[in-house]
Parts: C-alpha cells; structure tokens; sequence
C-alpha cells in the first residue's frame, strides 16, 4: 500500500503542480489502476496513454503523453489510486466457527469460551517531526553537493521559525530566509515543496531537516517557535564590518555638510567587500547611508539627519552585537545566510496595496504583494522620473500589466524573483507568464500569520520584536492585514496635513490608521476617509504598516478591502466633497517629546561633523541631559552626558563610540516608548 500517494490532498498536490493541474485531472476518465510488488503504480487511460509512478516523488514518474515534467495523467493515476477500496484486513479472511461444534449466543460469542481479558488501549503514536529524517536520506534525496552547501550554511548560522502540523494545517513547515519548506508526507522526502525553483535552492530542504531537530530539542511541543541553527562563531571572531566602520566613522568626524563628493570611491570599495563577504544587512545600511549623503548634495528633500545618524549607529550596532560575549547568531544580525536573490516556483501572489514616494525628481512606487505560500510579503518596486502624481503612475505599465492592476489584483506568475530583503521583481521573456486578475479583497483567506484579527496579541508580538537597529532588513516585515469591526473615530490635523482614524477589532481592541497627505499621493487622505467613512461599503480590511507609537499600535494604511474590491489611496485622485473632523492638538507627551528633541541634537552632530560643531552645542546638550533626568530617564541621561563630556575633552574614537552609545539608547527609548 502506497501511504505517500493516500496522504496527498488535493491543496498538497496543488502545491506540487497546480491547481489547474488537479482540476483537469479530476475531469479525465479514470485509468486502471495496479500496484507492482516494489510499489510501482501503473495506470492506464482509455485513451491508451500508460503512466508509471515509483516511490520517490512525483519526479520519478514516467508517463507515455510526452509532456515535460509532471502531467494530469500522473495526477490522474494518484486520484485513482485514492479512490481504490481499502485492503481487507488478514483477520477477516480467517475461517468461520464451526456453529455445530461449539454453541454460540445470540451476539456470536461461543458459550463455553472463557472470558477474554479486555484488550489494552495502546498509546497514540507521537506526531511525525521533519527532525525525524536522517542525513543519509537528506544526502540521498539532495546530493552530496547540495549537503556541502547546507553545511556552509550551518557553520555560518541561520534563523528559522518552524510551526509544526497542526488540526488546521496539517503539514509542518519551516520558513527561512530564501524559502519556505513544507512536507507533504510524513517521513517520505520525495513529497517536500518549497516555493522556490526546483533545484535551484534544494538546500533548504536539509536546512529545514535540521530546524527542526533544534525545534525538538529545545522547543518540544512549541507550535510555532523561531530557531537559531549552528552558526557558532571561534574565540576572537571579528564583525566581517571594519571597513564599514571605517567609513561611518569618517561620516561621523566630518558630516553630511562637510564631506562632498570624496567619498563615492571608498563606499563602492565598502560595498563591494560587504557584498563579496555575504553582509546583506550591513551592506543595505551603507546603501542606504550613500543615499542619505547623496540626497544631501542634491539638496533632495528626502535627506533627513536622523535617517543619516541612525545608518551609522546601525553599522556599530550590529558589530557590537555579533562580538561581545554571549553574541547574537551572525546570520540573523548580518544576513550571512541570506541568498541574493531567489527565482519563486509558479506563484499567486496577492496585492496589498501601493506607497508612493518623491525622492527630488524621482517617483518610487512600492506594491506590496502577499506570498500565501511562504506567508510573507514582498515588495516590488518601480522607479519613474518626472513630477507624475499616484493617479498618472496608476496607468503606468509593469511587466504585462498597469501598476494599479498589480496593486488591487492576483497575480500569478511563473517569474518572479525574490531578493535577500524580500523585494520582487517580475522577470520578462517569452516563455516567463505572469497574469492579474481582479481582486475581492478575500484578505480572510490569507495566512493567519499575515492577517489581524486580536489588535492586543499584535501588539505583544510588536513588542517581543527583536531591537530595530539589530533587526534583519525586510522590507515588509511588520506589513499585515488589520480586519476591522467597526471604525470609531476619523479626525484631521490640518497642521500636519495628517488623518488618524481609530479601528477596533472584536474584543474592542483599537488601533489608530495614520496618514499624511503628500504631494506625490494628493488623494491619499481623501480616498482613505471615504473608504472608512463607509462610501465603498462596509470596511472589512486594512492593510499597512503595523508599529508602536506612545504604547499604542499605529497603522500606515497601502490598501483597504470594501464593498468586494481592493482599494489603494496612493493610487486615487483628490476629492474635496467630502468633510473631515478636525482633531485635537496632536502634539507628544513630555516623555516622547524629550526623546525625539534629543535625537535630533544628536542627529545633528551627525549632520554637521564631531569636528565641526557650533560653539552653543554644549550648553544644549546639557540642558537635554537634565530634561531627561527630571523624566526620570536616567540612564538614556547619563549616555548624553557621557557623549558631552567625551567630545569635550577630544574628538577621536572615544568620542564617536560615546555617541554610538547614546544615540542607540535615545532609538531604543523611542521605539520601546
């Protein structure tokens, strides 16, 4: 008896194949079925077509049709093979009792028989774990090739969250960062699917192996549970980032307002050492630092000195974190196990909504797309240059479809490609398909992981996060989609061009949605309203940026699902009919207000170079370091107060290390508050 093919469902074999797949197998007329004695089964259709699937996965299958790699007539053969009536147990075959040799009762129980002791109930059988499965059947399922790679990895470390079968979701899975594995069949490697293109990344196979061995040993019986596999760094071990904070030390001495163009050469020559040694997450902070000093010598309004300070004390943040004692996993603070990109296998893929950004004279148009599969969500981002507003980029084309298409729609593609920090991109060719569809807004039929509904538990999951400056760099981390059950307020700051509209779940949880208008999205604020407001019908959905903002959960809306359809507020014109509430003074707490002050003077040394400060900086130092302490933030006072005296005394590496330390308490302060 074949268990493997009896354990596939049609969602598993969709998953092998697709779902179109499945359907057209389930229309053909059913083959005969036999069963060799090694388990072969042979099917044969009444069109003559024959079919053969040994044990080992639906790649071993031959069939006579003449399609390339697995057809409906293999599907079929499964389906048919499920349809077969089960064995009769041996016992049933046993000859009857003799009725005129010993007298039975009425119920068949020979009278003179002795009582039968009651048979003991044995003990359910423990859940079959992935852990389970040793290397030699790894080796034998990957390659010895592919098991190298994999043990590359191991001794580099990485992180995975593996969530074990449950009644819901019977098939355990392991979510990494380039794939995400699930097996299909208990203990049968032939029936493992992982979202990436076969046999472009079959390492991950034995890297979700080994997951969840971690997960069973340390974790045992945790449904859903992060893990961190190998990676154990020798004594001594530096950072891979010295150059890199070479370079941020120099931002740093100098500043933004000093340095010019000196710079480019050495920062190529940071991110090609950065790029070389697998760095992802450093290297996307040293990109992202360029920028910063780049829209400064543009004088772009996208350059912002806090956004600058705060690349630099990422870079030490994450140097520090990896070499003090009792260091964090390498891979999950420097993005070692991170793949450059990824090619996806056949994937849905679900729009959430659009951002629209200026940078200077550029328009940046973000989709976020959700991936059911691997539950998460990647972006794919679109470059435009030119003044054109989110209404004219709506009708601009991507691929083979519009940007807003993409936005509000399905999408399945046979060619996308997911890169390290889960940005996407839709390859084009002849032979690459990708096609969009309408959307409902079903977002209910997501990945429970992805979609909102207890507005409390999403914010102790907020709070459990991982320290941002330390956090890896994905894109659409904290994206999720929010079901609302009622909306109780919608208010407009005309000061801040800002709307904050408060949601609530069931339980009477609430949340606040938080736009600000912009010239690059001039219906954002209008539409958004509307939408909550209830001229599309009854909101069901919002999707966006989840975050904490003084202890409560803040969201920045990309889409909303009502009345059947996605709506994107980026994406719509202006409308001034409709009348908002103007809401109260939305100015911060004492508390938050003195944190962001002091960043910003912080910032500012940043911007304009430890050796180039004014000569009133001190005084405002100290007067920040005395407002914290009468708020009793005494240890984010001392670290000012340390920085003051440290860049008093000289401007050299104690200096810059001084204020590394303040300026990540006065971070962490904020996010924490």
């Amino acid at each position: 008896m074949r268990t493997d093919l009896l354990g596939l469902t049609t969602d598993s074999l969709a998953a092998l194949t697709n779902r179109g797949l499945v359907k057209r197998a389930g229309k053909e007329a059913a083959p005969e079925v036999r069963t060799d004695g090694d388990g072969t089964v042979h099917g044969v259709f009444p069109d003559g077509v024959t079919t053969a699937l040994p044990p080992g996965g639906l790649d071993a299958a031959r069939c006579t049709c003449g399609s390339v790699g697995v057809c409906r007539h293999v599907i079929g053969v499964i389906l048919a093979y499920q349809r077969l009536p089960a064995p009769v147990p041996a016992e049933a075959d046993a000859a009857p009792v003799d009725a005129d040799a010993t007298p039975i009762d009425a119920e068949g129980v020979p009278v003179d028989a002795a009582p039968v002791a009651a048979e003991t109930v044995a003990e359910p059988a423990p859940p079959w774990s992935p852990g389970q499965v040793t290397d030699d059947e790894l080796t034998a399922r990957i390659g010895a090739r592919l098991m190298a790679a994999a043990r590359r990895t191991e001794r580099t470390g990485f992180t995975a969250r593996v969530r074990r079968a449950t009644s819901g979701d019977p098939v355990p899975q392991v979510e990494l960062a380039t794939a995400t594995v699930r097996f299909l069949v208990p203990g049968d490697l032939g029936f493992v699917h992982t979202d990436a293109v076969a046999g472009s990344r079959d390492d991950v196979i034995a890297l979700a192996v080994w997951a969840f061995r971690v997960a069973d040993a340390r974790h045992p019986g945790v449904q859903d549970v992060r893990v961190d596999v190998g990676g154990e760094p020798g004594p001594g071990a530096g950072s891979g980032l010295e150059r890199a904070l070479g370079l941020a030390g120099t931002v740093l001495r100098e500043g933004a307002a000093h340095l010019g163009q000196g710079l480019d050469a050495t920062i190529a020559d940071v991110s090609r050492h950065l790029d070389a040694a697998g760095l992802r997450w450093p290297l996307l902070a040293v990109t992202d630092l360029a920028g910063q000093l780049a829209a400064y010598r543009d004088r772009s309004s996208h350059y912002r000195p806090e956004l600058l300070a705060s690349h630099l004390a990422e870079l030490h943040a994450r140097h520090r974190a990896v070499t003090r004692p009792e260091a964090t996993l390498r891979s999950s603070v420097l993005g070692t196990a991170e793949a450059a990109e990824t090619p996806l296998r056949r994937a849905r893929l679900d729009g959430l909504g659009c951002r629209i950004r200026a940078v200077g004279d550029q328009r940046i148009a973000e989709v976020y797309l959700a991936h059911g599969d691997s539950a998460m969500v990647l972006v794919l981002r679109r470059h435009w240059d030119g003044d054109d507003d989110g209404p004219a980029l709506a009708r601009r084309r991507i691929a083979s479809s519009t940007l807003e298409a993409l936005a509000t729609g399905n999408v399945v593609t046979e060619s996308a490609v997911r890169s390290a920090s889960r940005t996407v991109r839709l390859a084009t060719g002849r032979i690459s398909k990708t096609t969009v569809g309408a959307s409902r807004g079903a977002w209910d039929e997501l990945p429970s992981s992805l979609v909102v509904t207890d507005l409390a538990a999403l914010g102790r999951e907020l709070d459990a996060l991982p320290l941002r400056p330390v956090r890896p760099r994905v894109e659409a981390e904290l994206v999720r989609v929010v079901a609302v059950d009622r909306v109780v307020s919608v208010g407009y700051a005309p000061g801040d061009q800002r709307l904050d509209a408060v949601i609530a779940d069931r339980a009477g949880n609430t949340a606040t949605v938080r736009a600000t208008h912009t010239a690059a999205a001039p219906g954002r604020l209008d539409s958004l309203a509307a939408v909550l407001l209830g001229a599309e019908g009854e909101p069901r959905f919002v999707s966006g940026v989840v975050g904490r903002t003084a202890g409560g959960v803040v969201i920045e809306p990309l889409g909303l699902s009502a009345g059947g359809r996605v709506v994107v507020p980026d994406l719509q014109p202006p409308d001034r009919s409709g009348r908002l509430t103007v809401a109260e003074d939305g100015r911060h707490e004492p508390l938050t207000a003195a944190l962001i002050d002091a960043r910003g003077l912080l910032a500012e040394a940043a911007h304009h170079g430890l050796s180039h400060l004014p000569a009133t900086y001190d005084d405002r130092l100290a007067d920040a370091a005395r407002r914290l302490t009468v708020l009793g933030l005494h240890r984010v006072a001392q670290a000012v107060t340390a920085f003051a005296a440290a860049r008093t005394h000289t401007v050299d590496e104690t200096a810059e290390q001084a204020w590394i330390d303040a300026y990540l308490r006065l971070e962490v302060a904020l996010d924490l508050n």
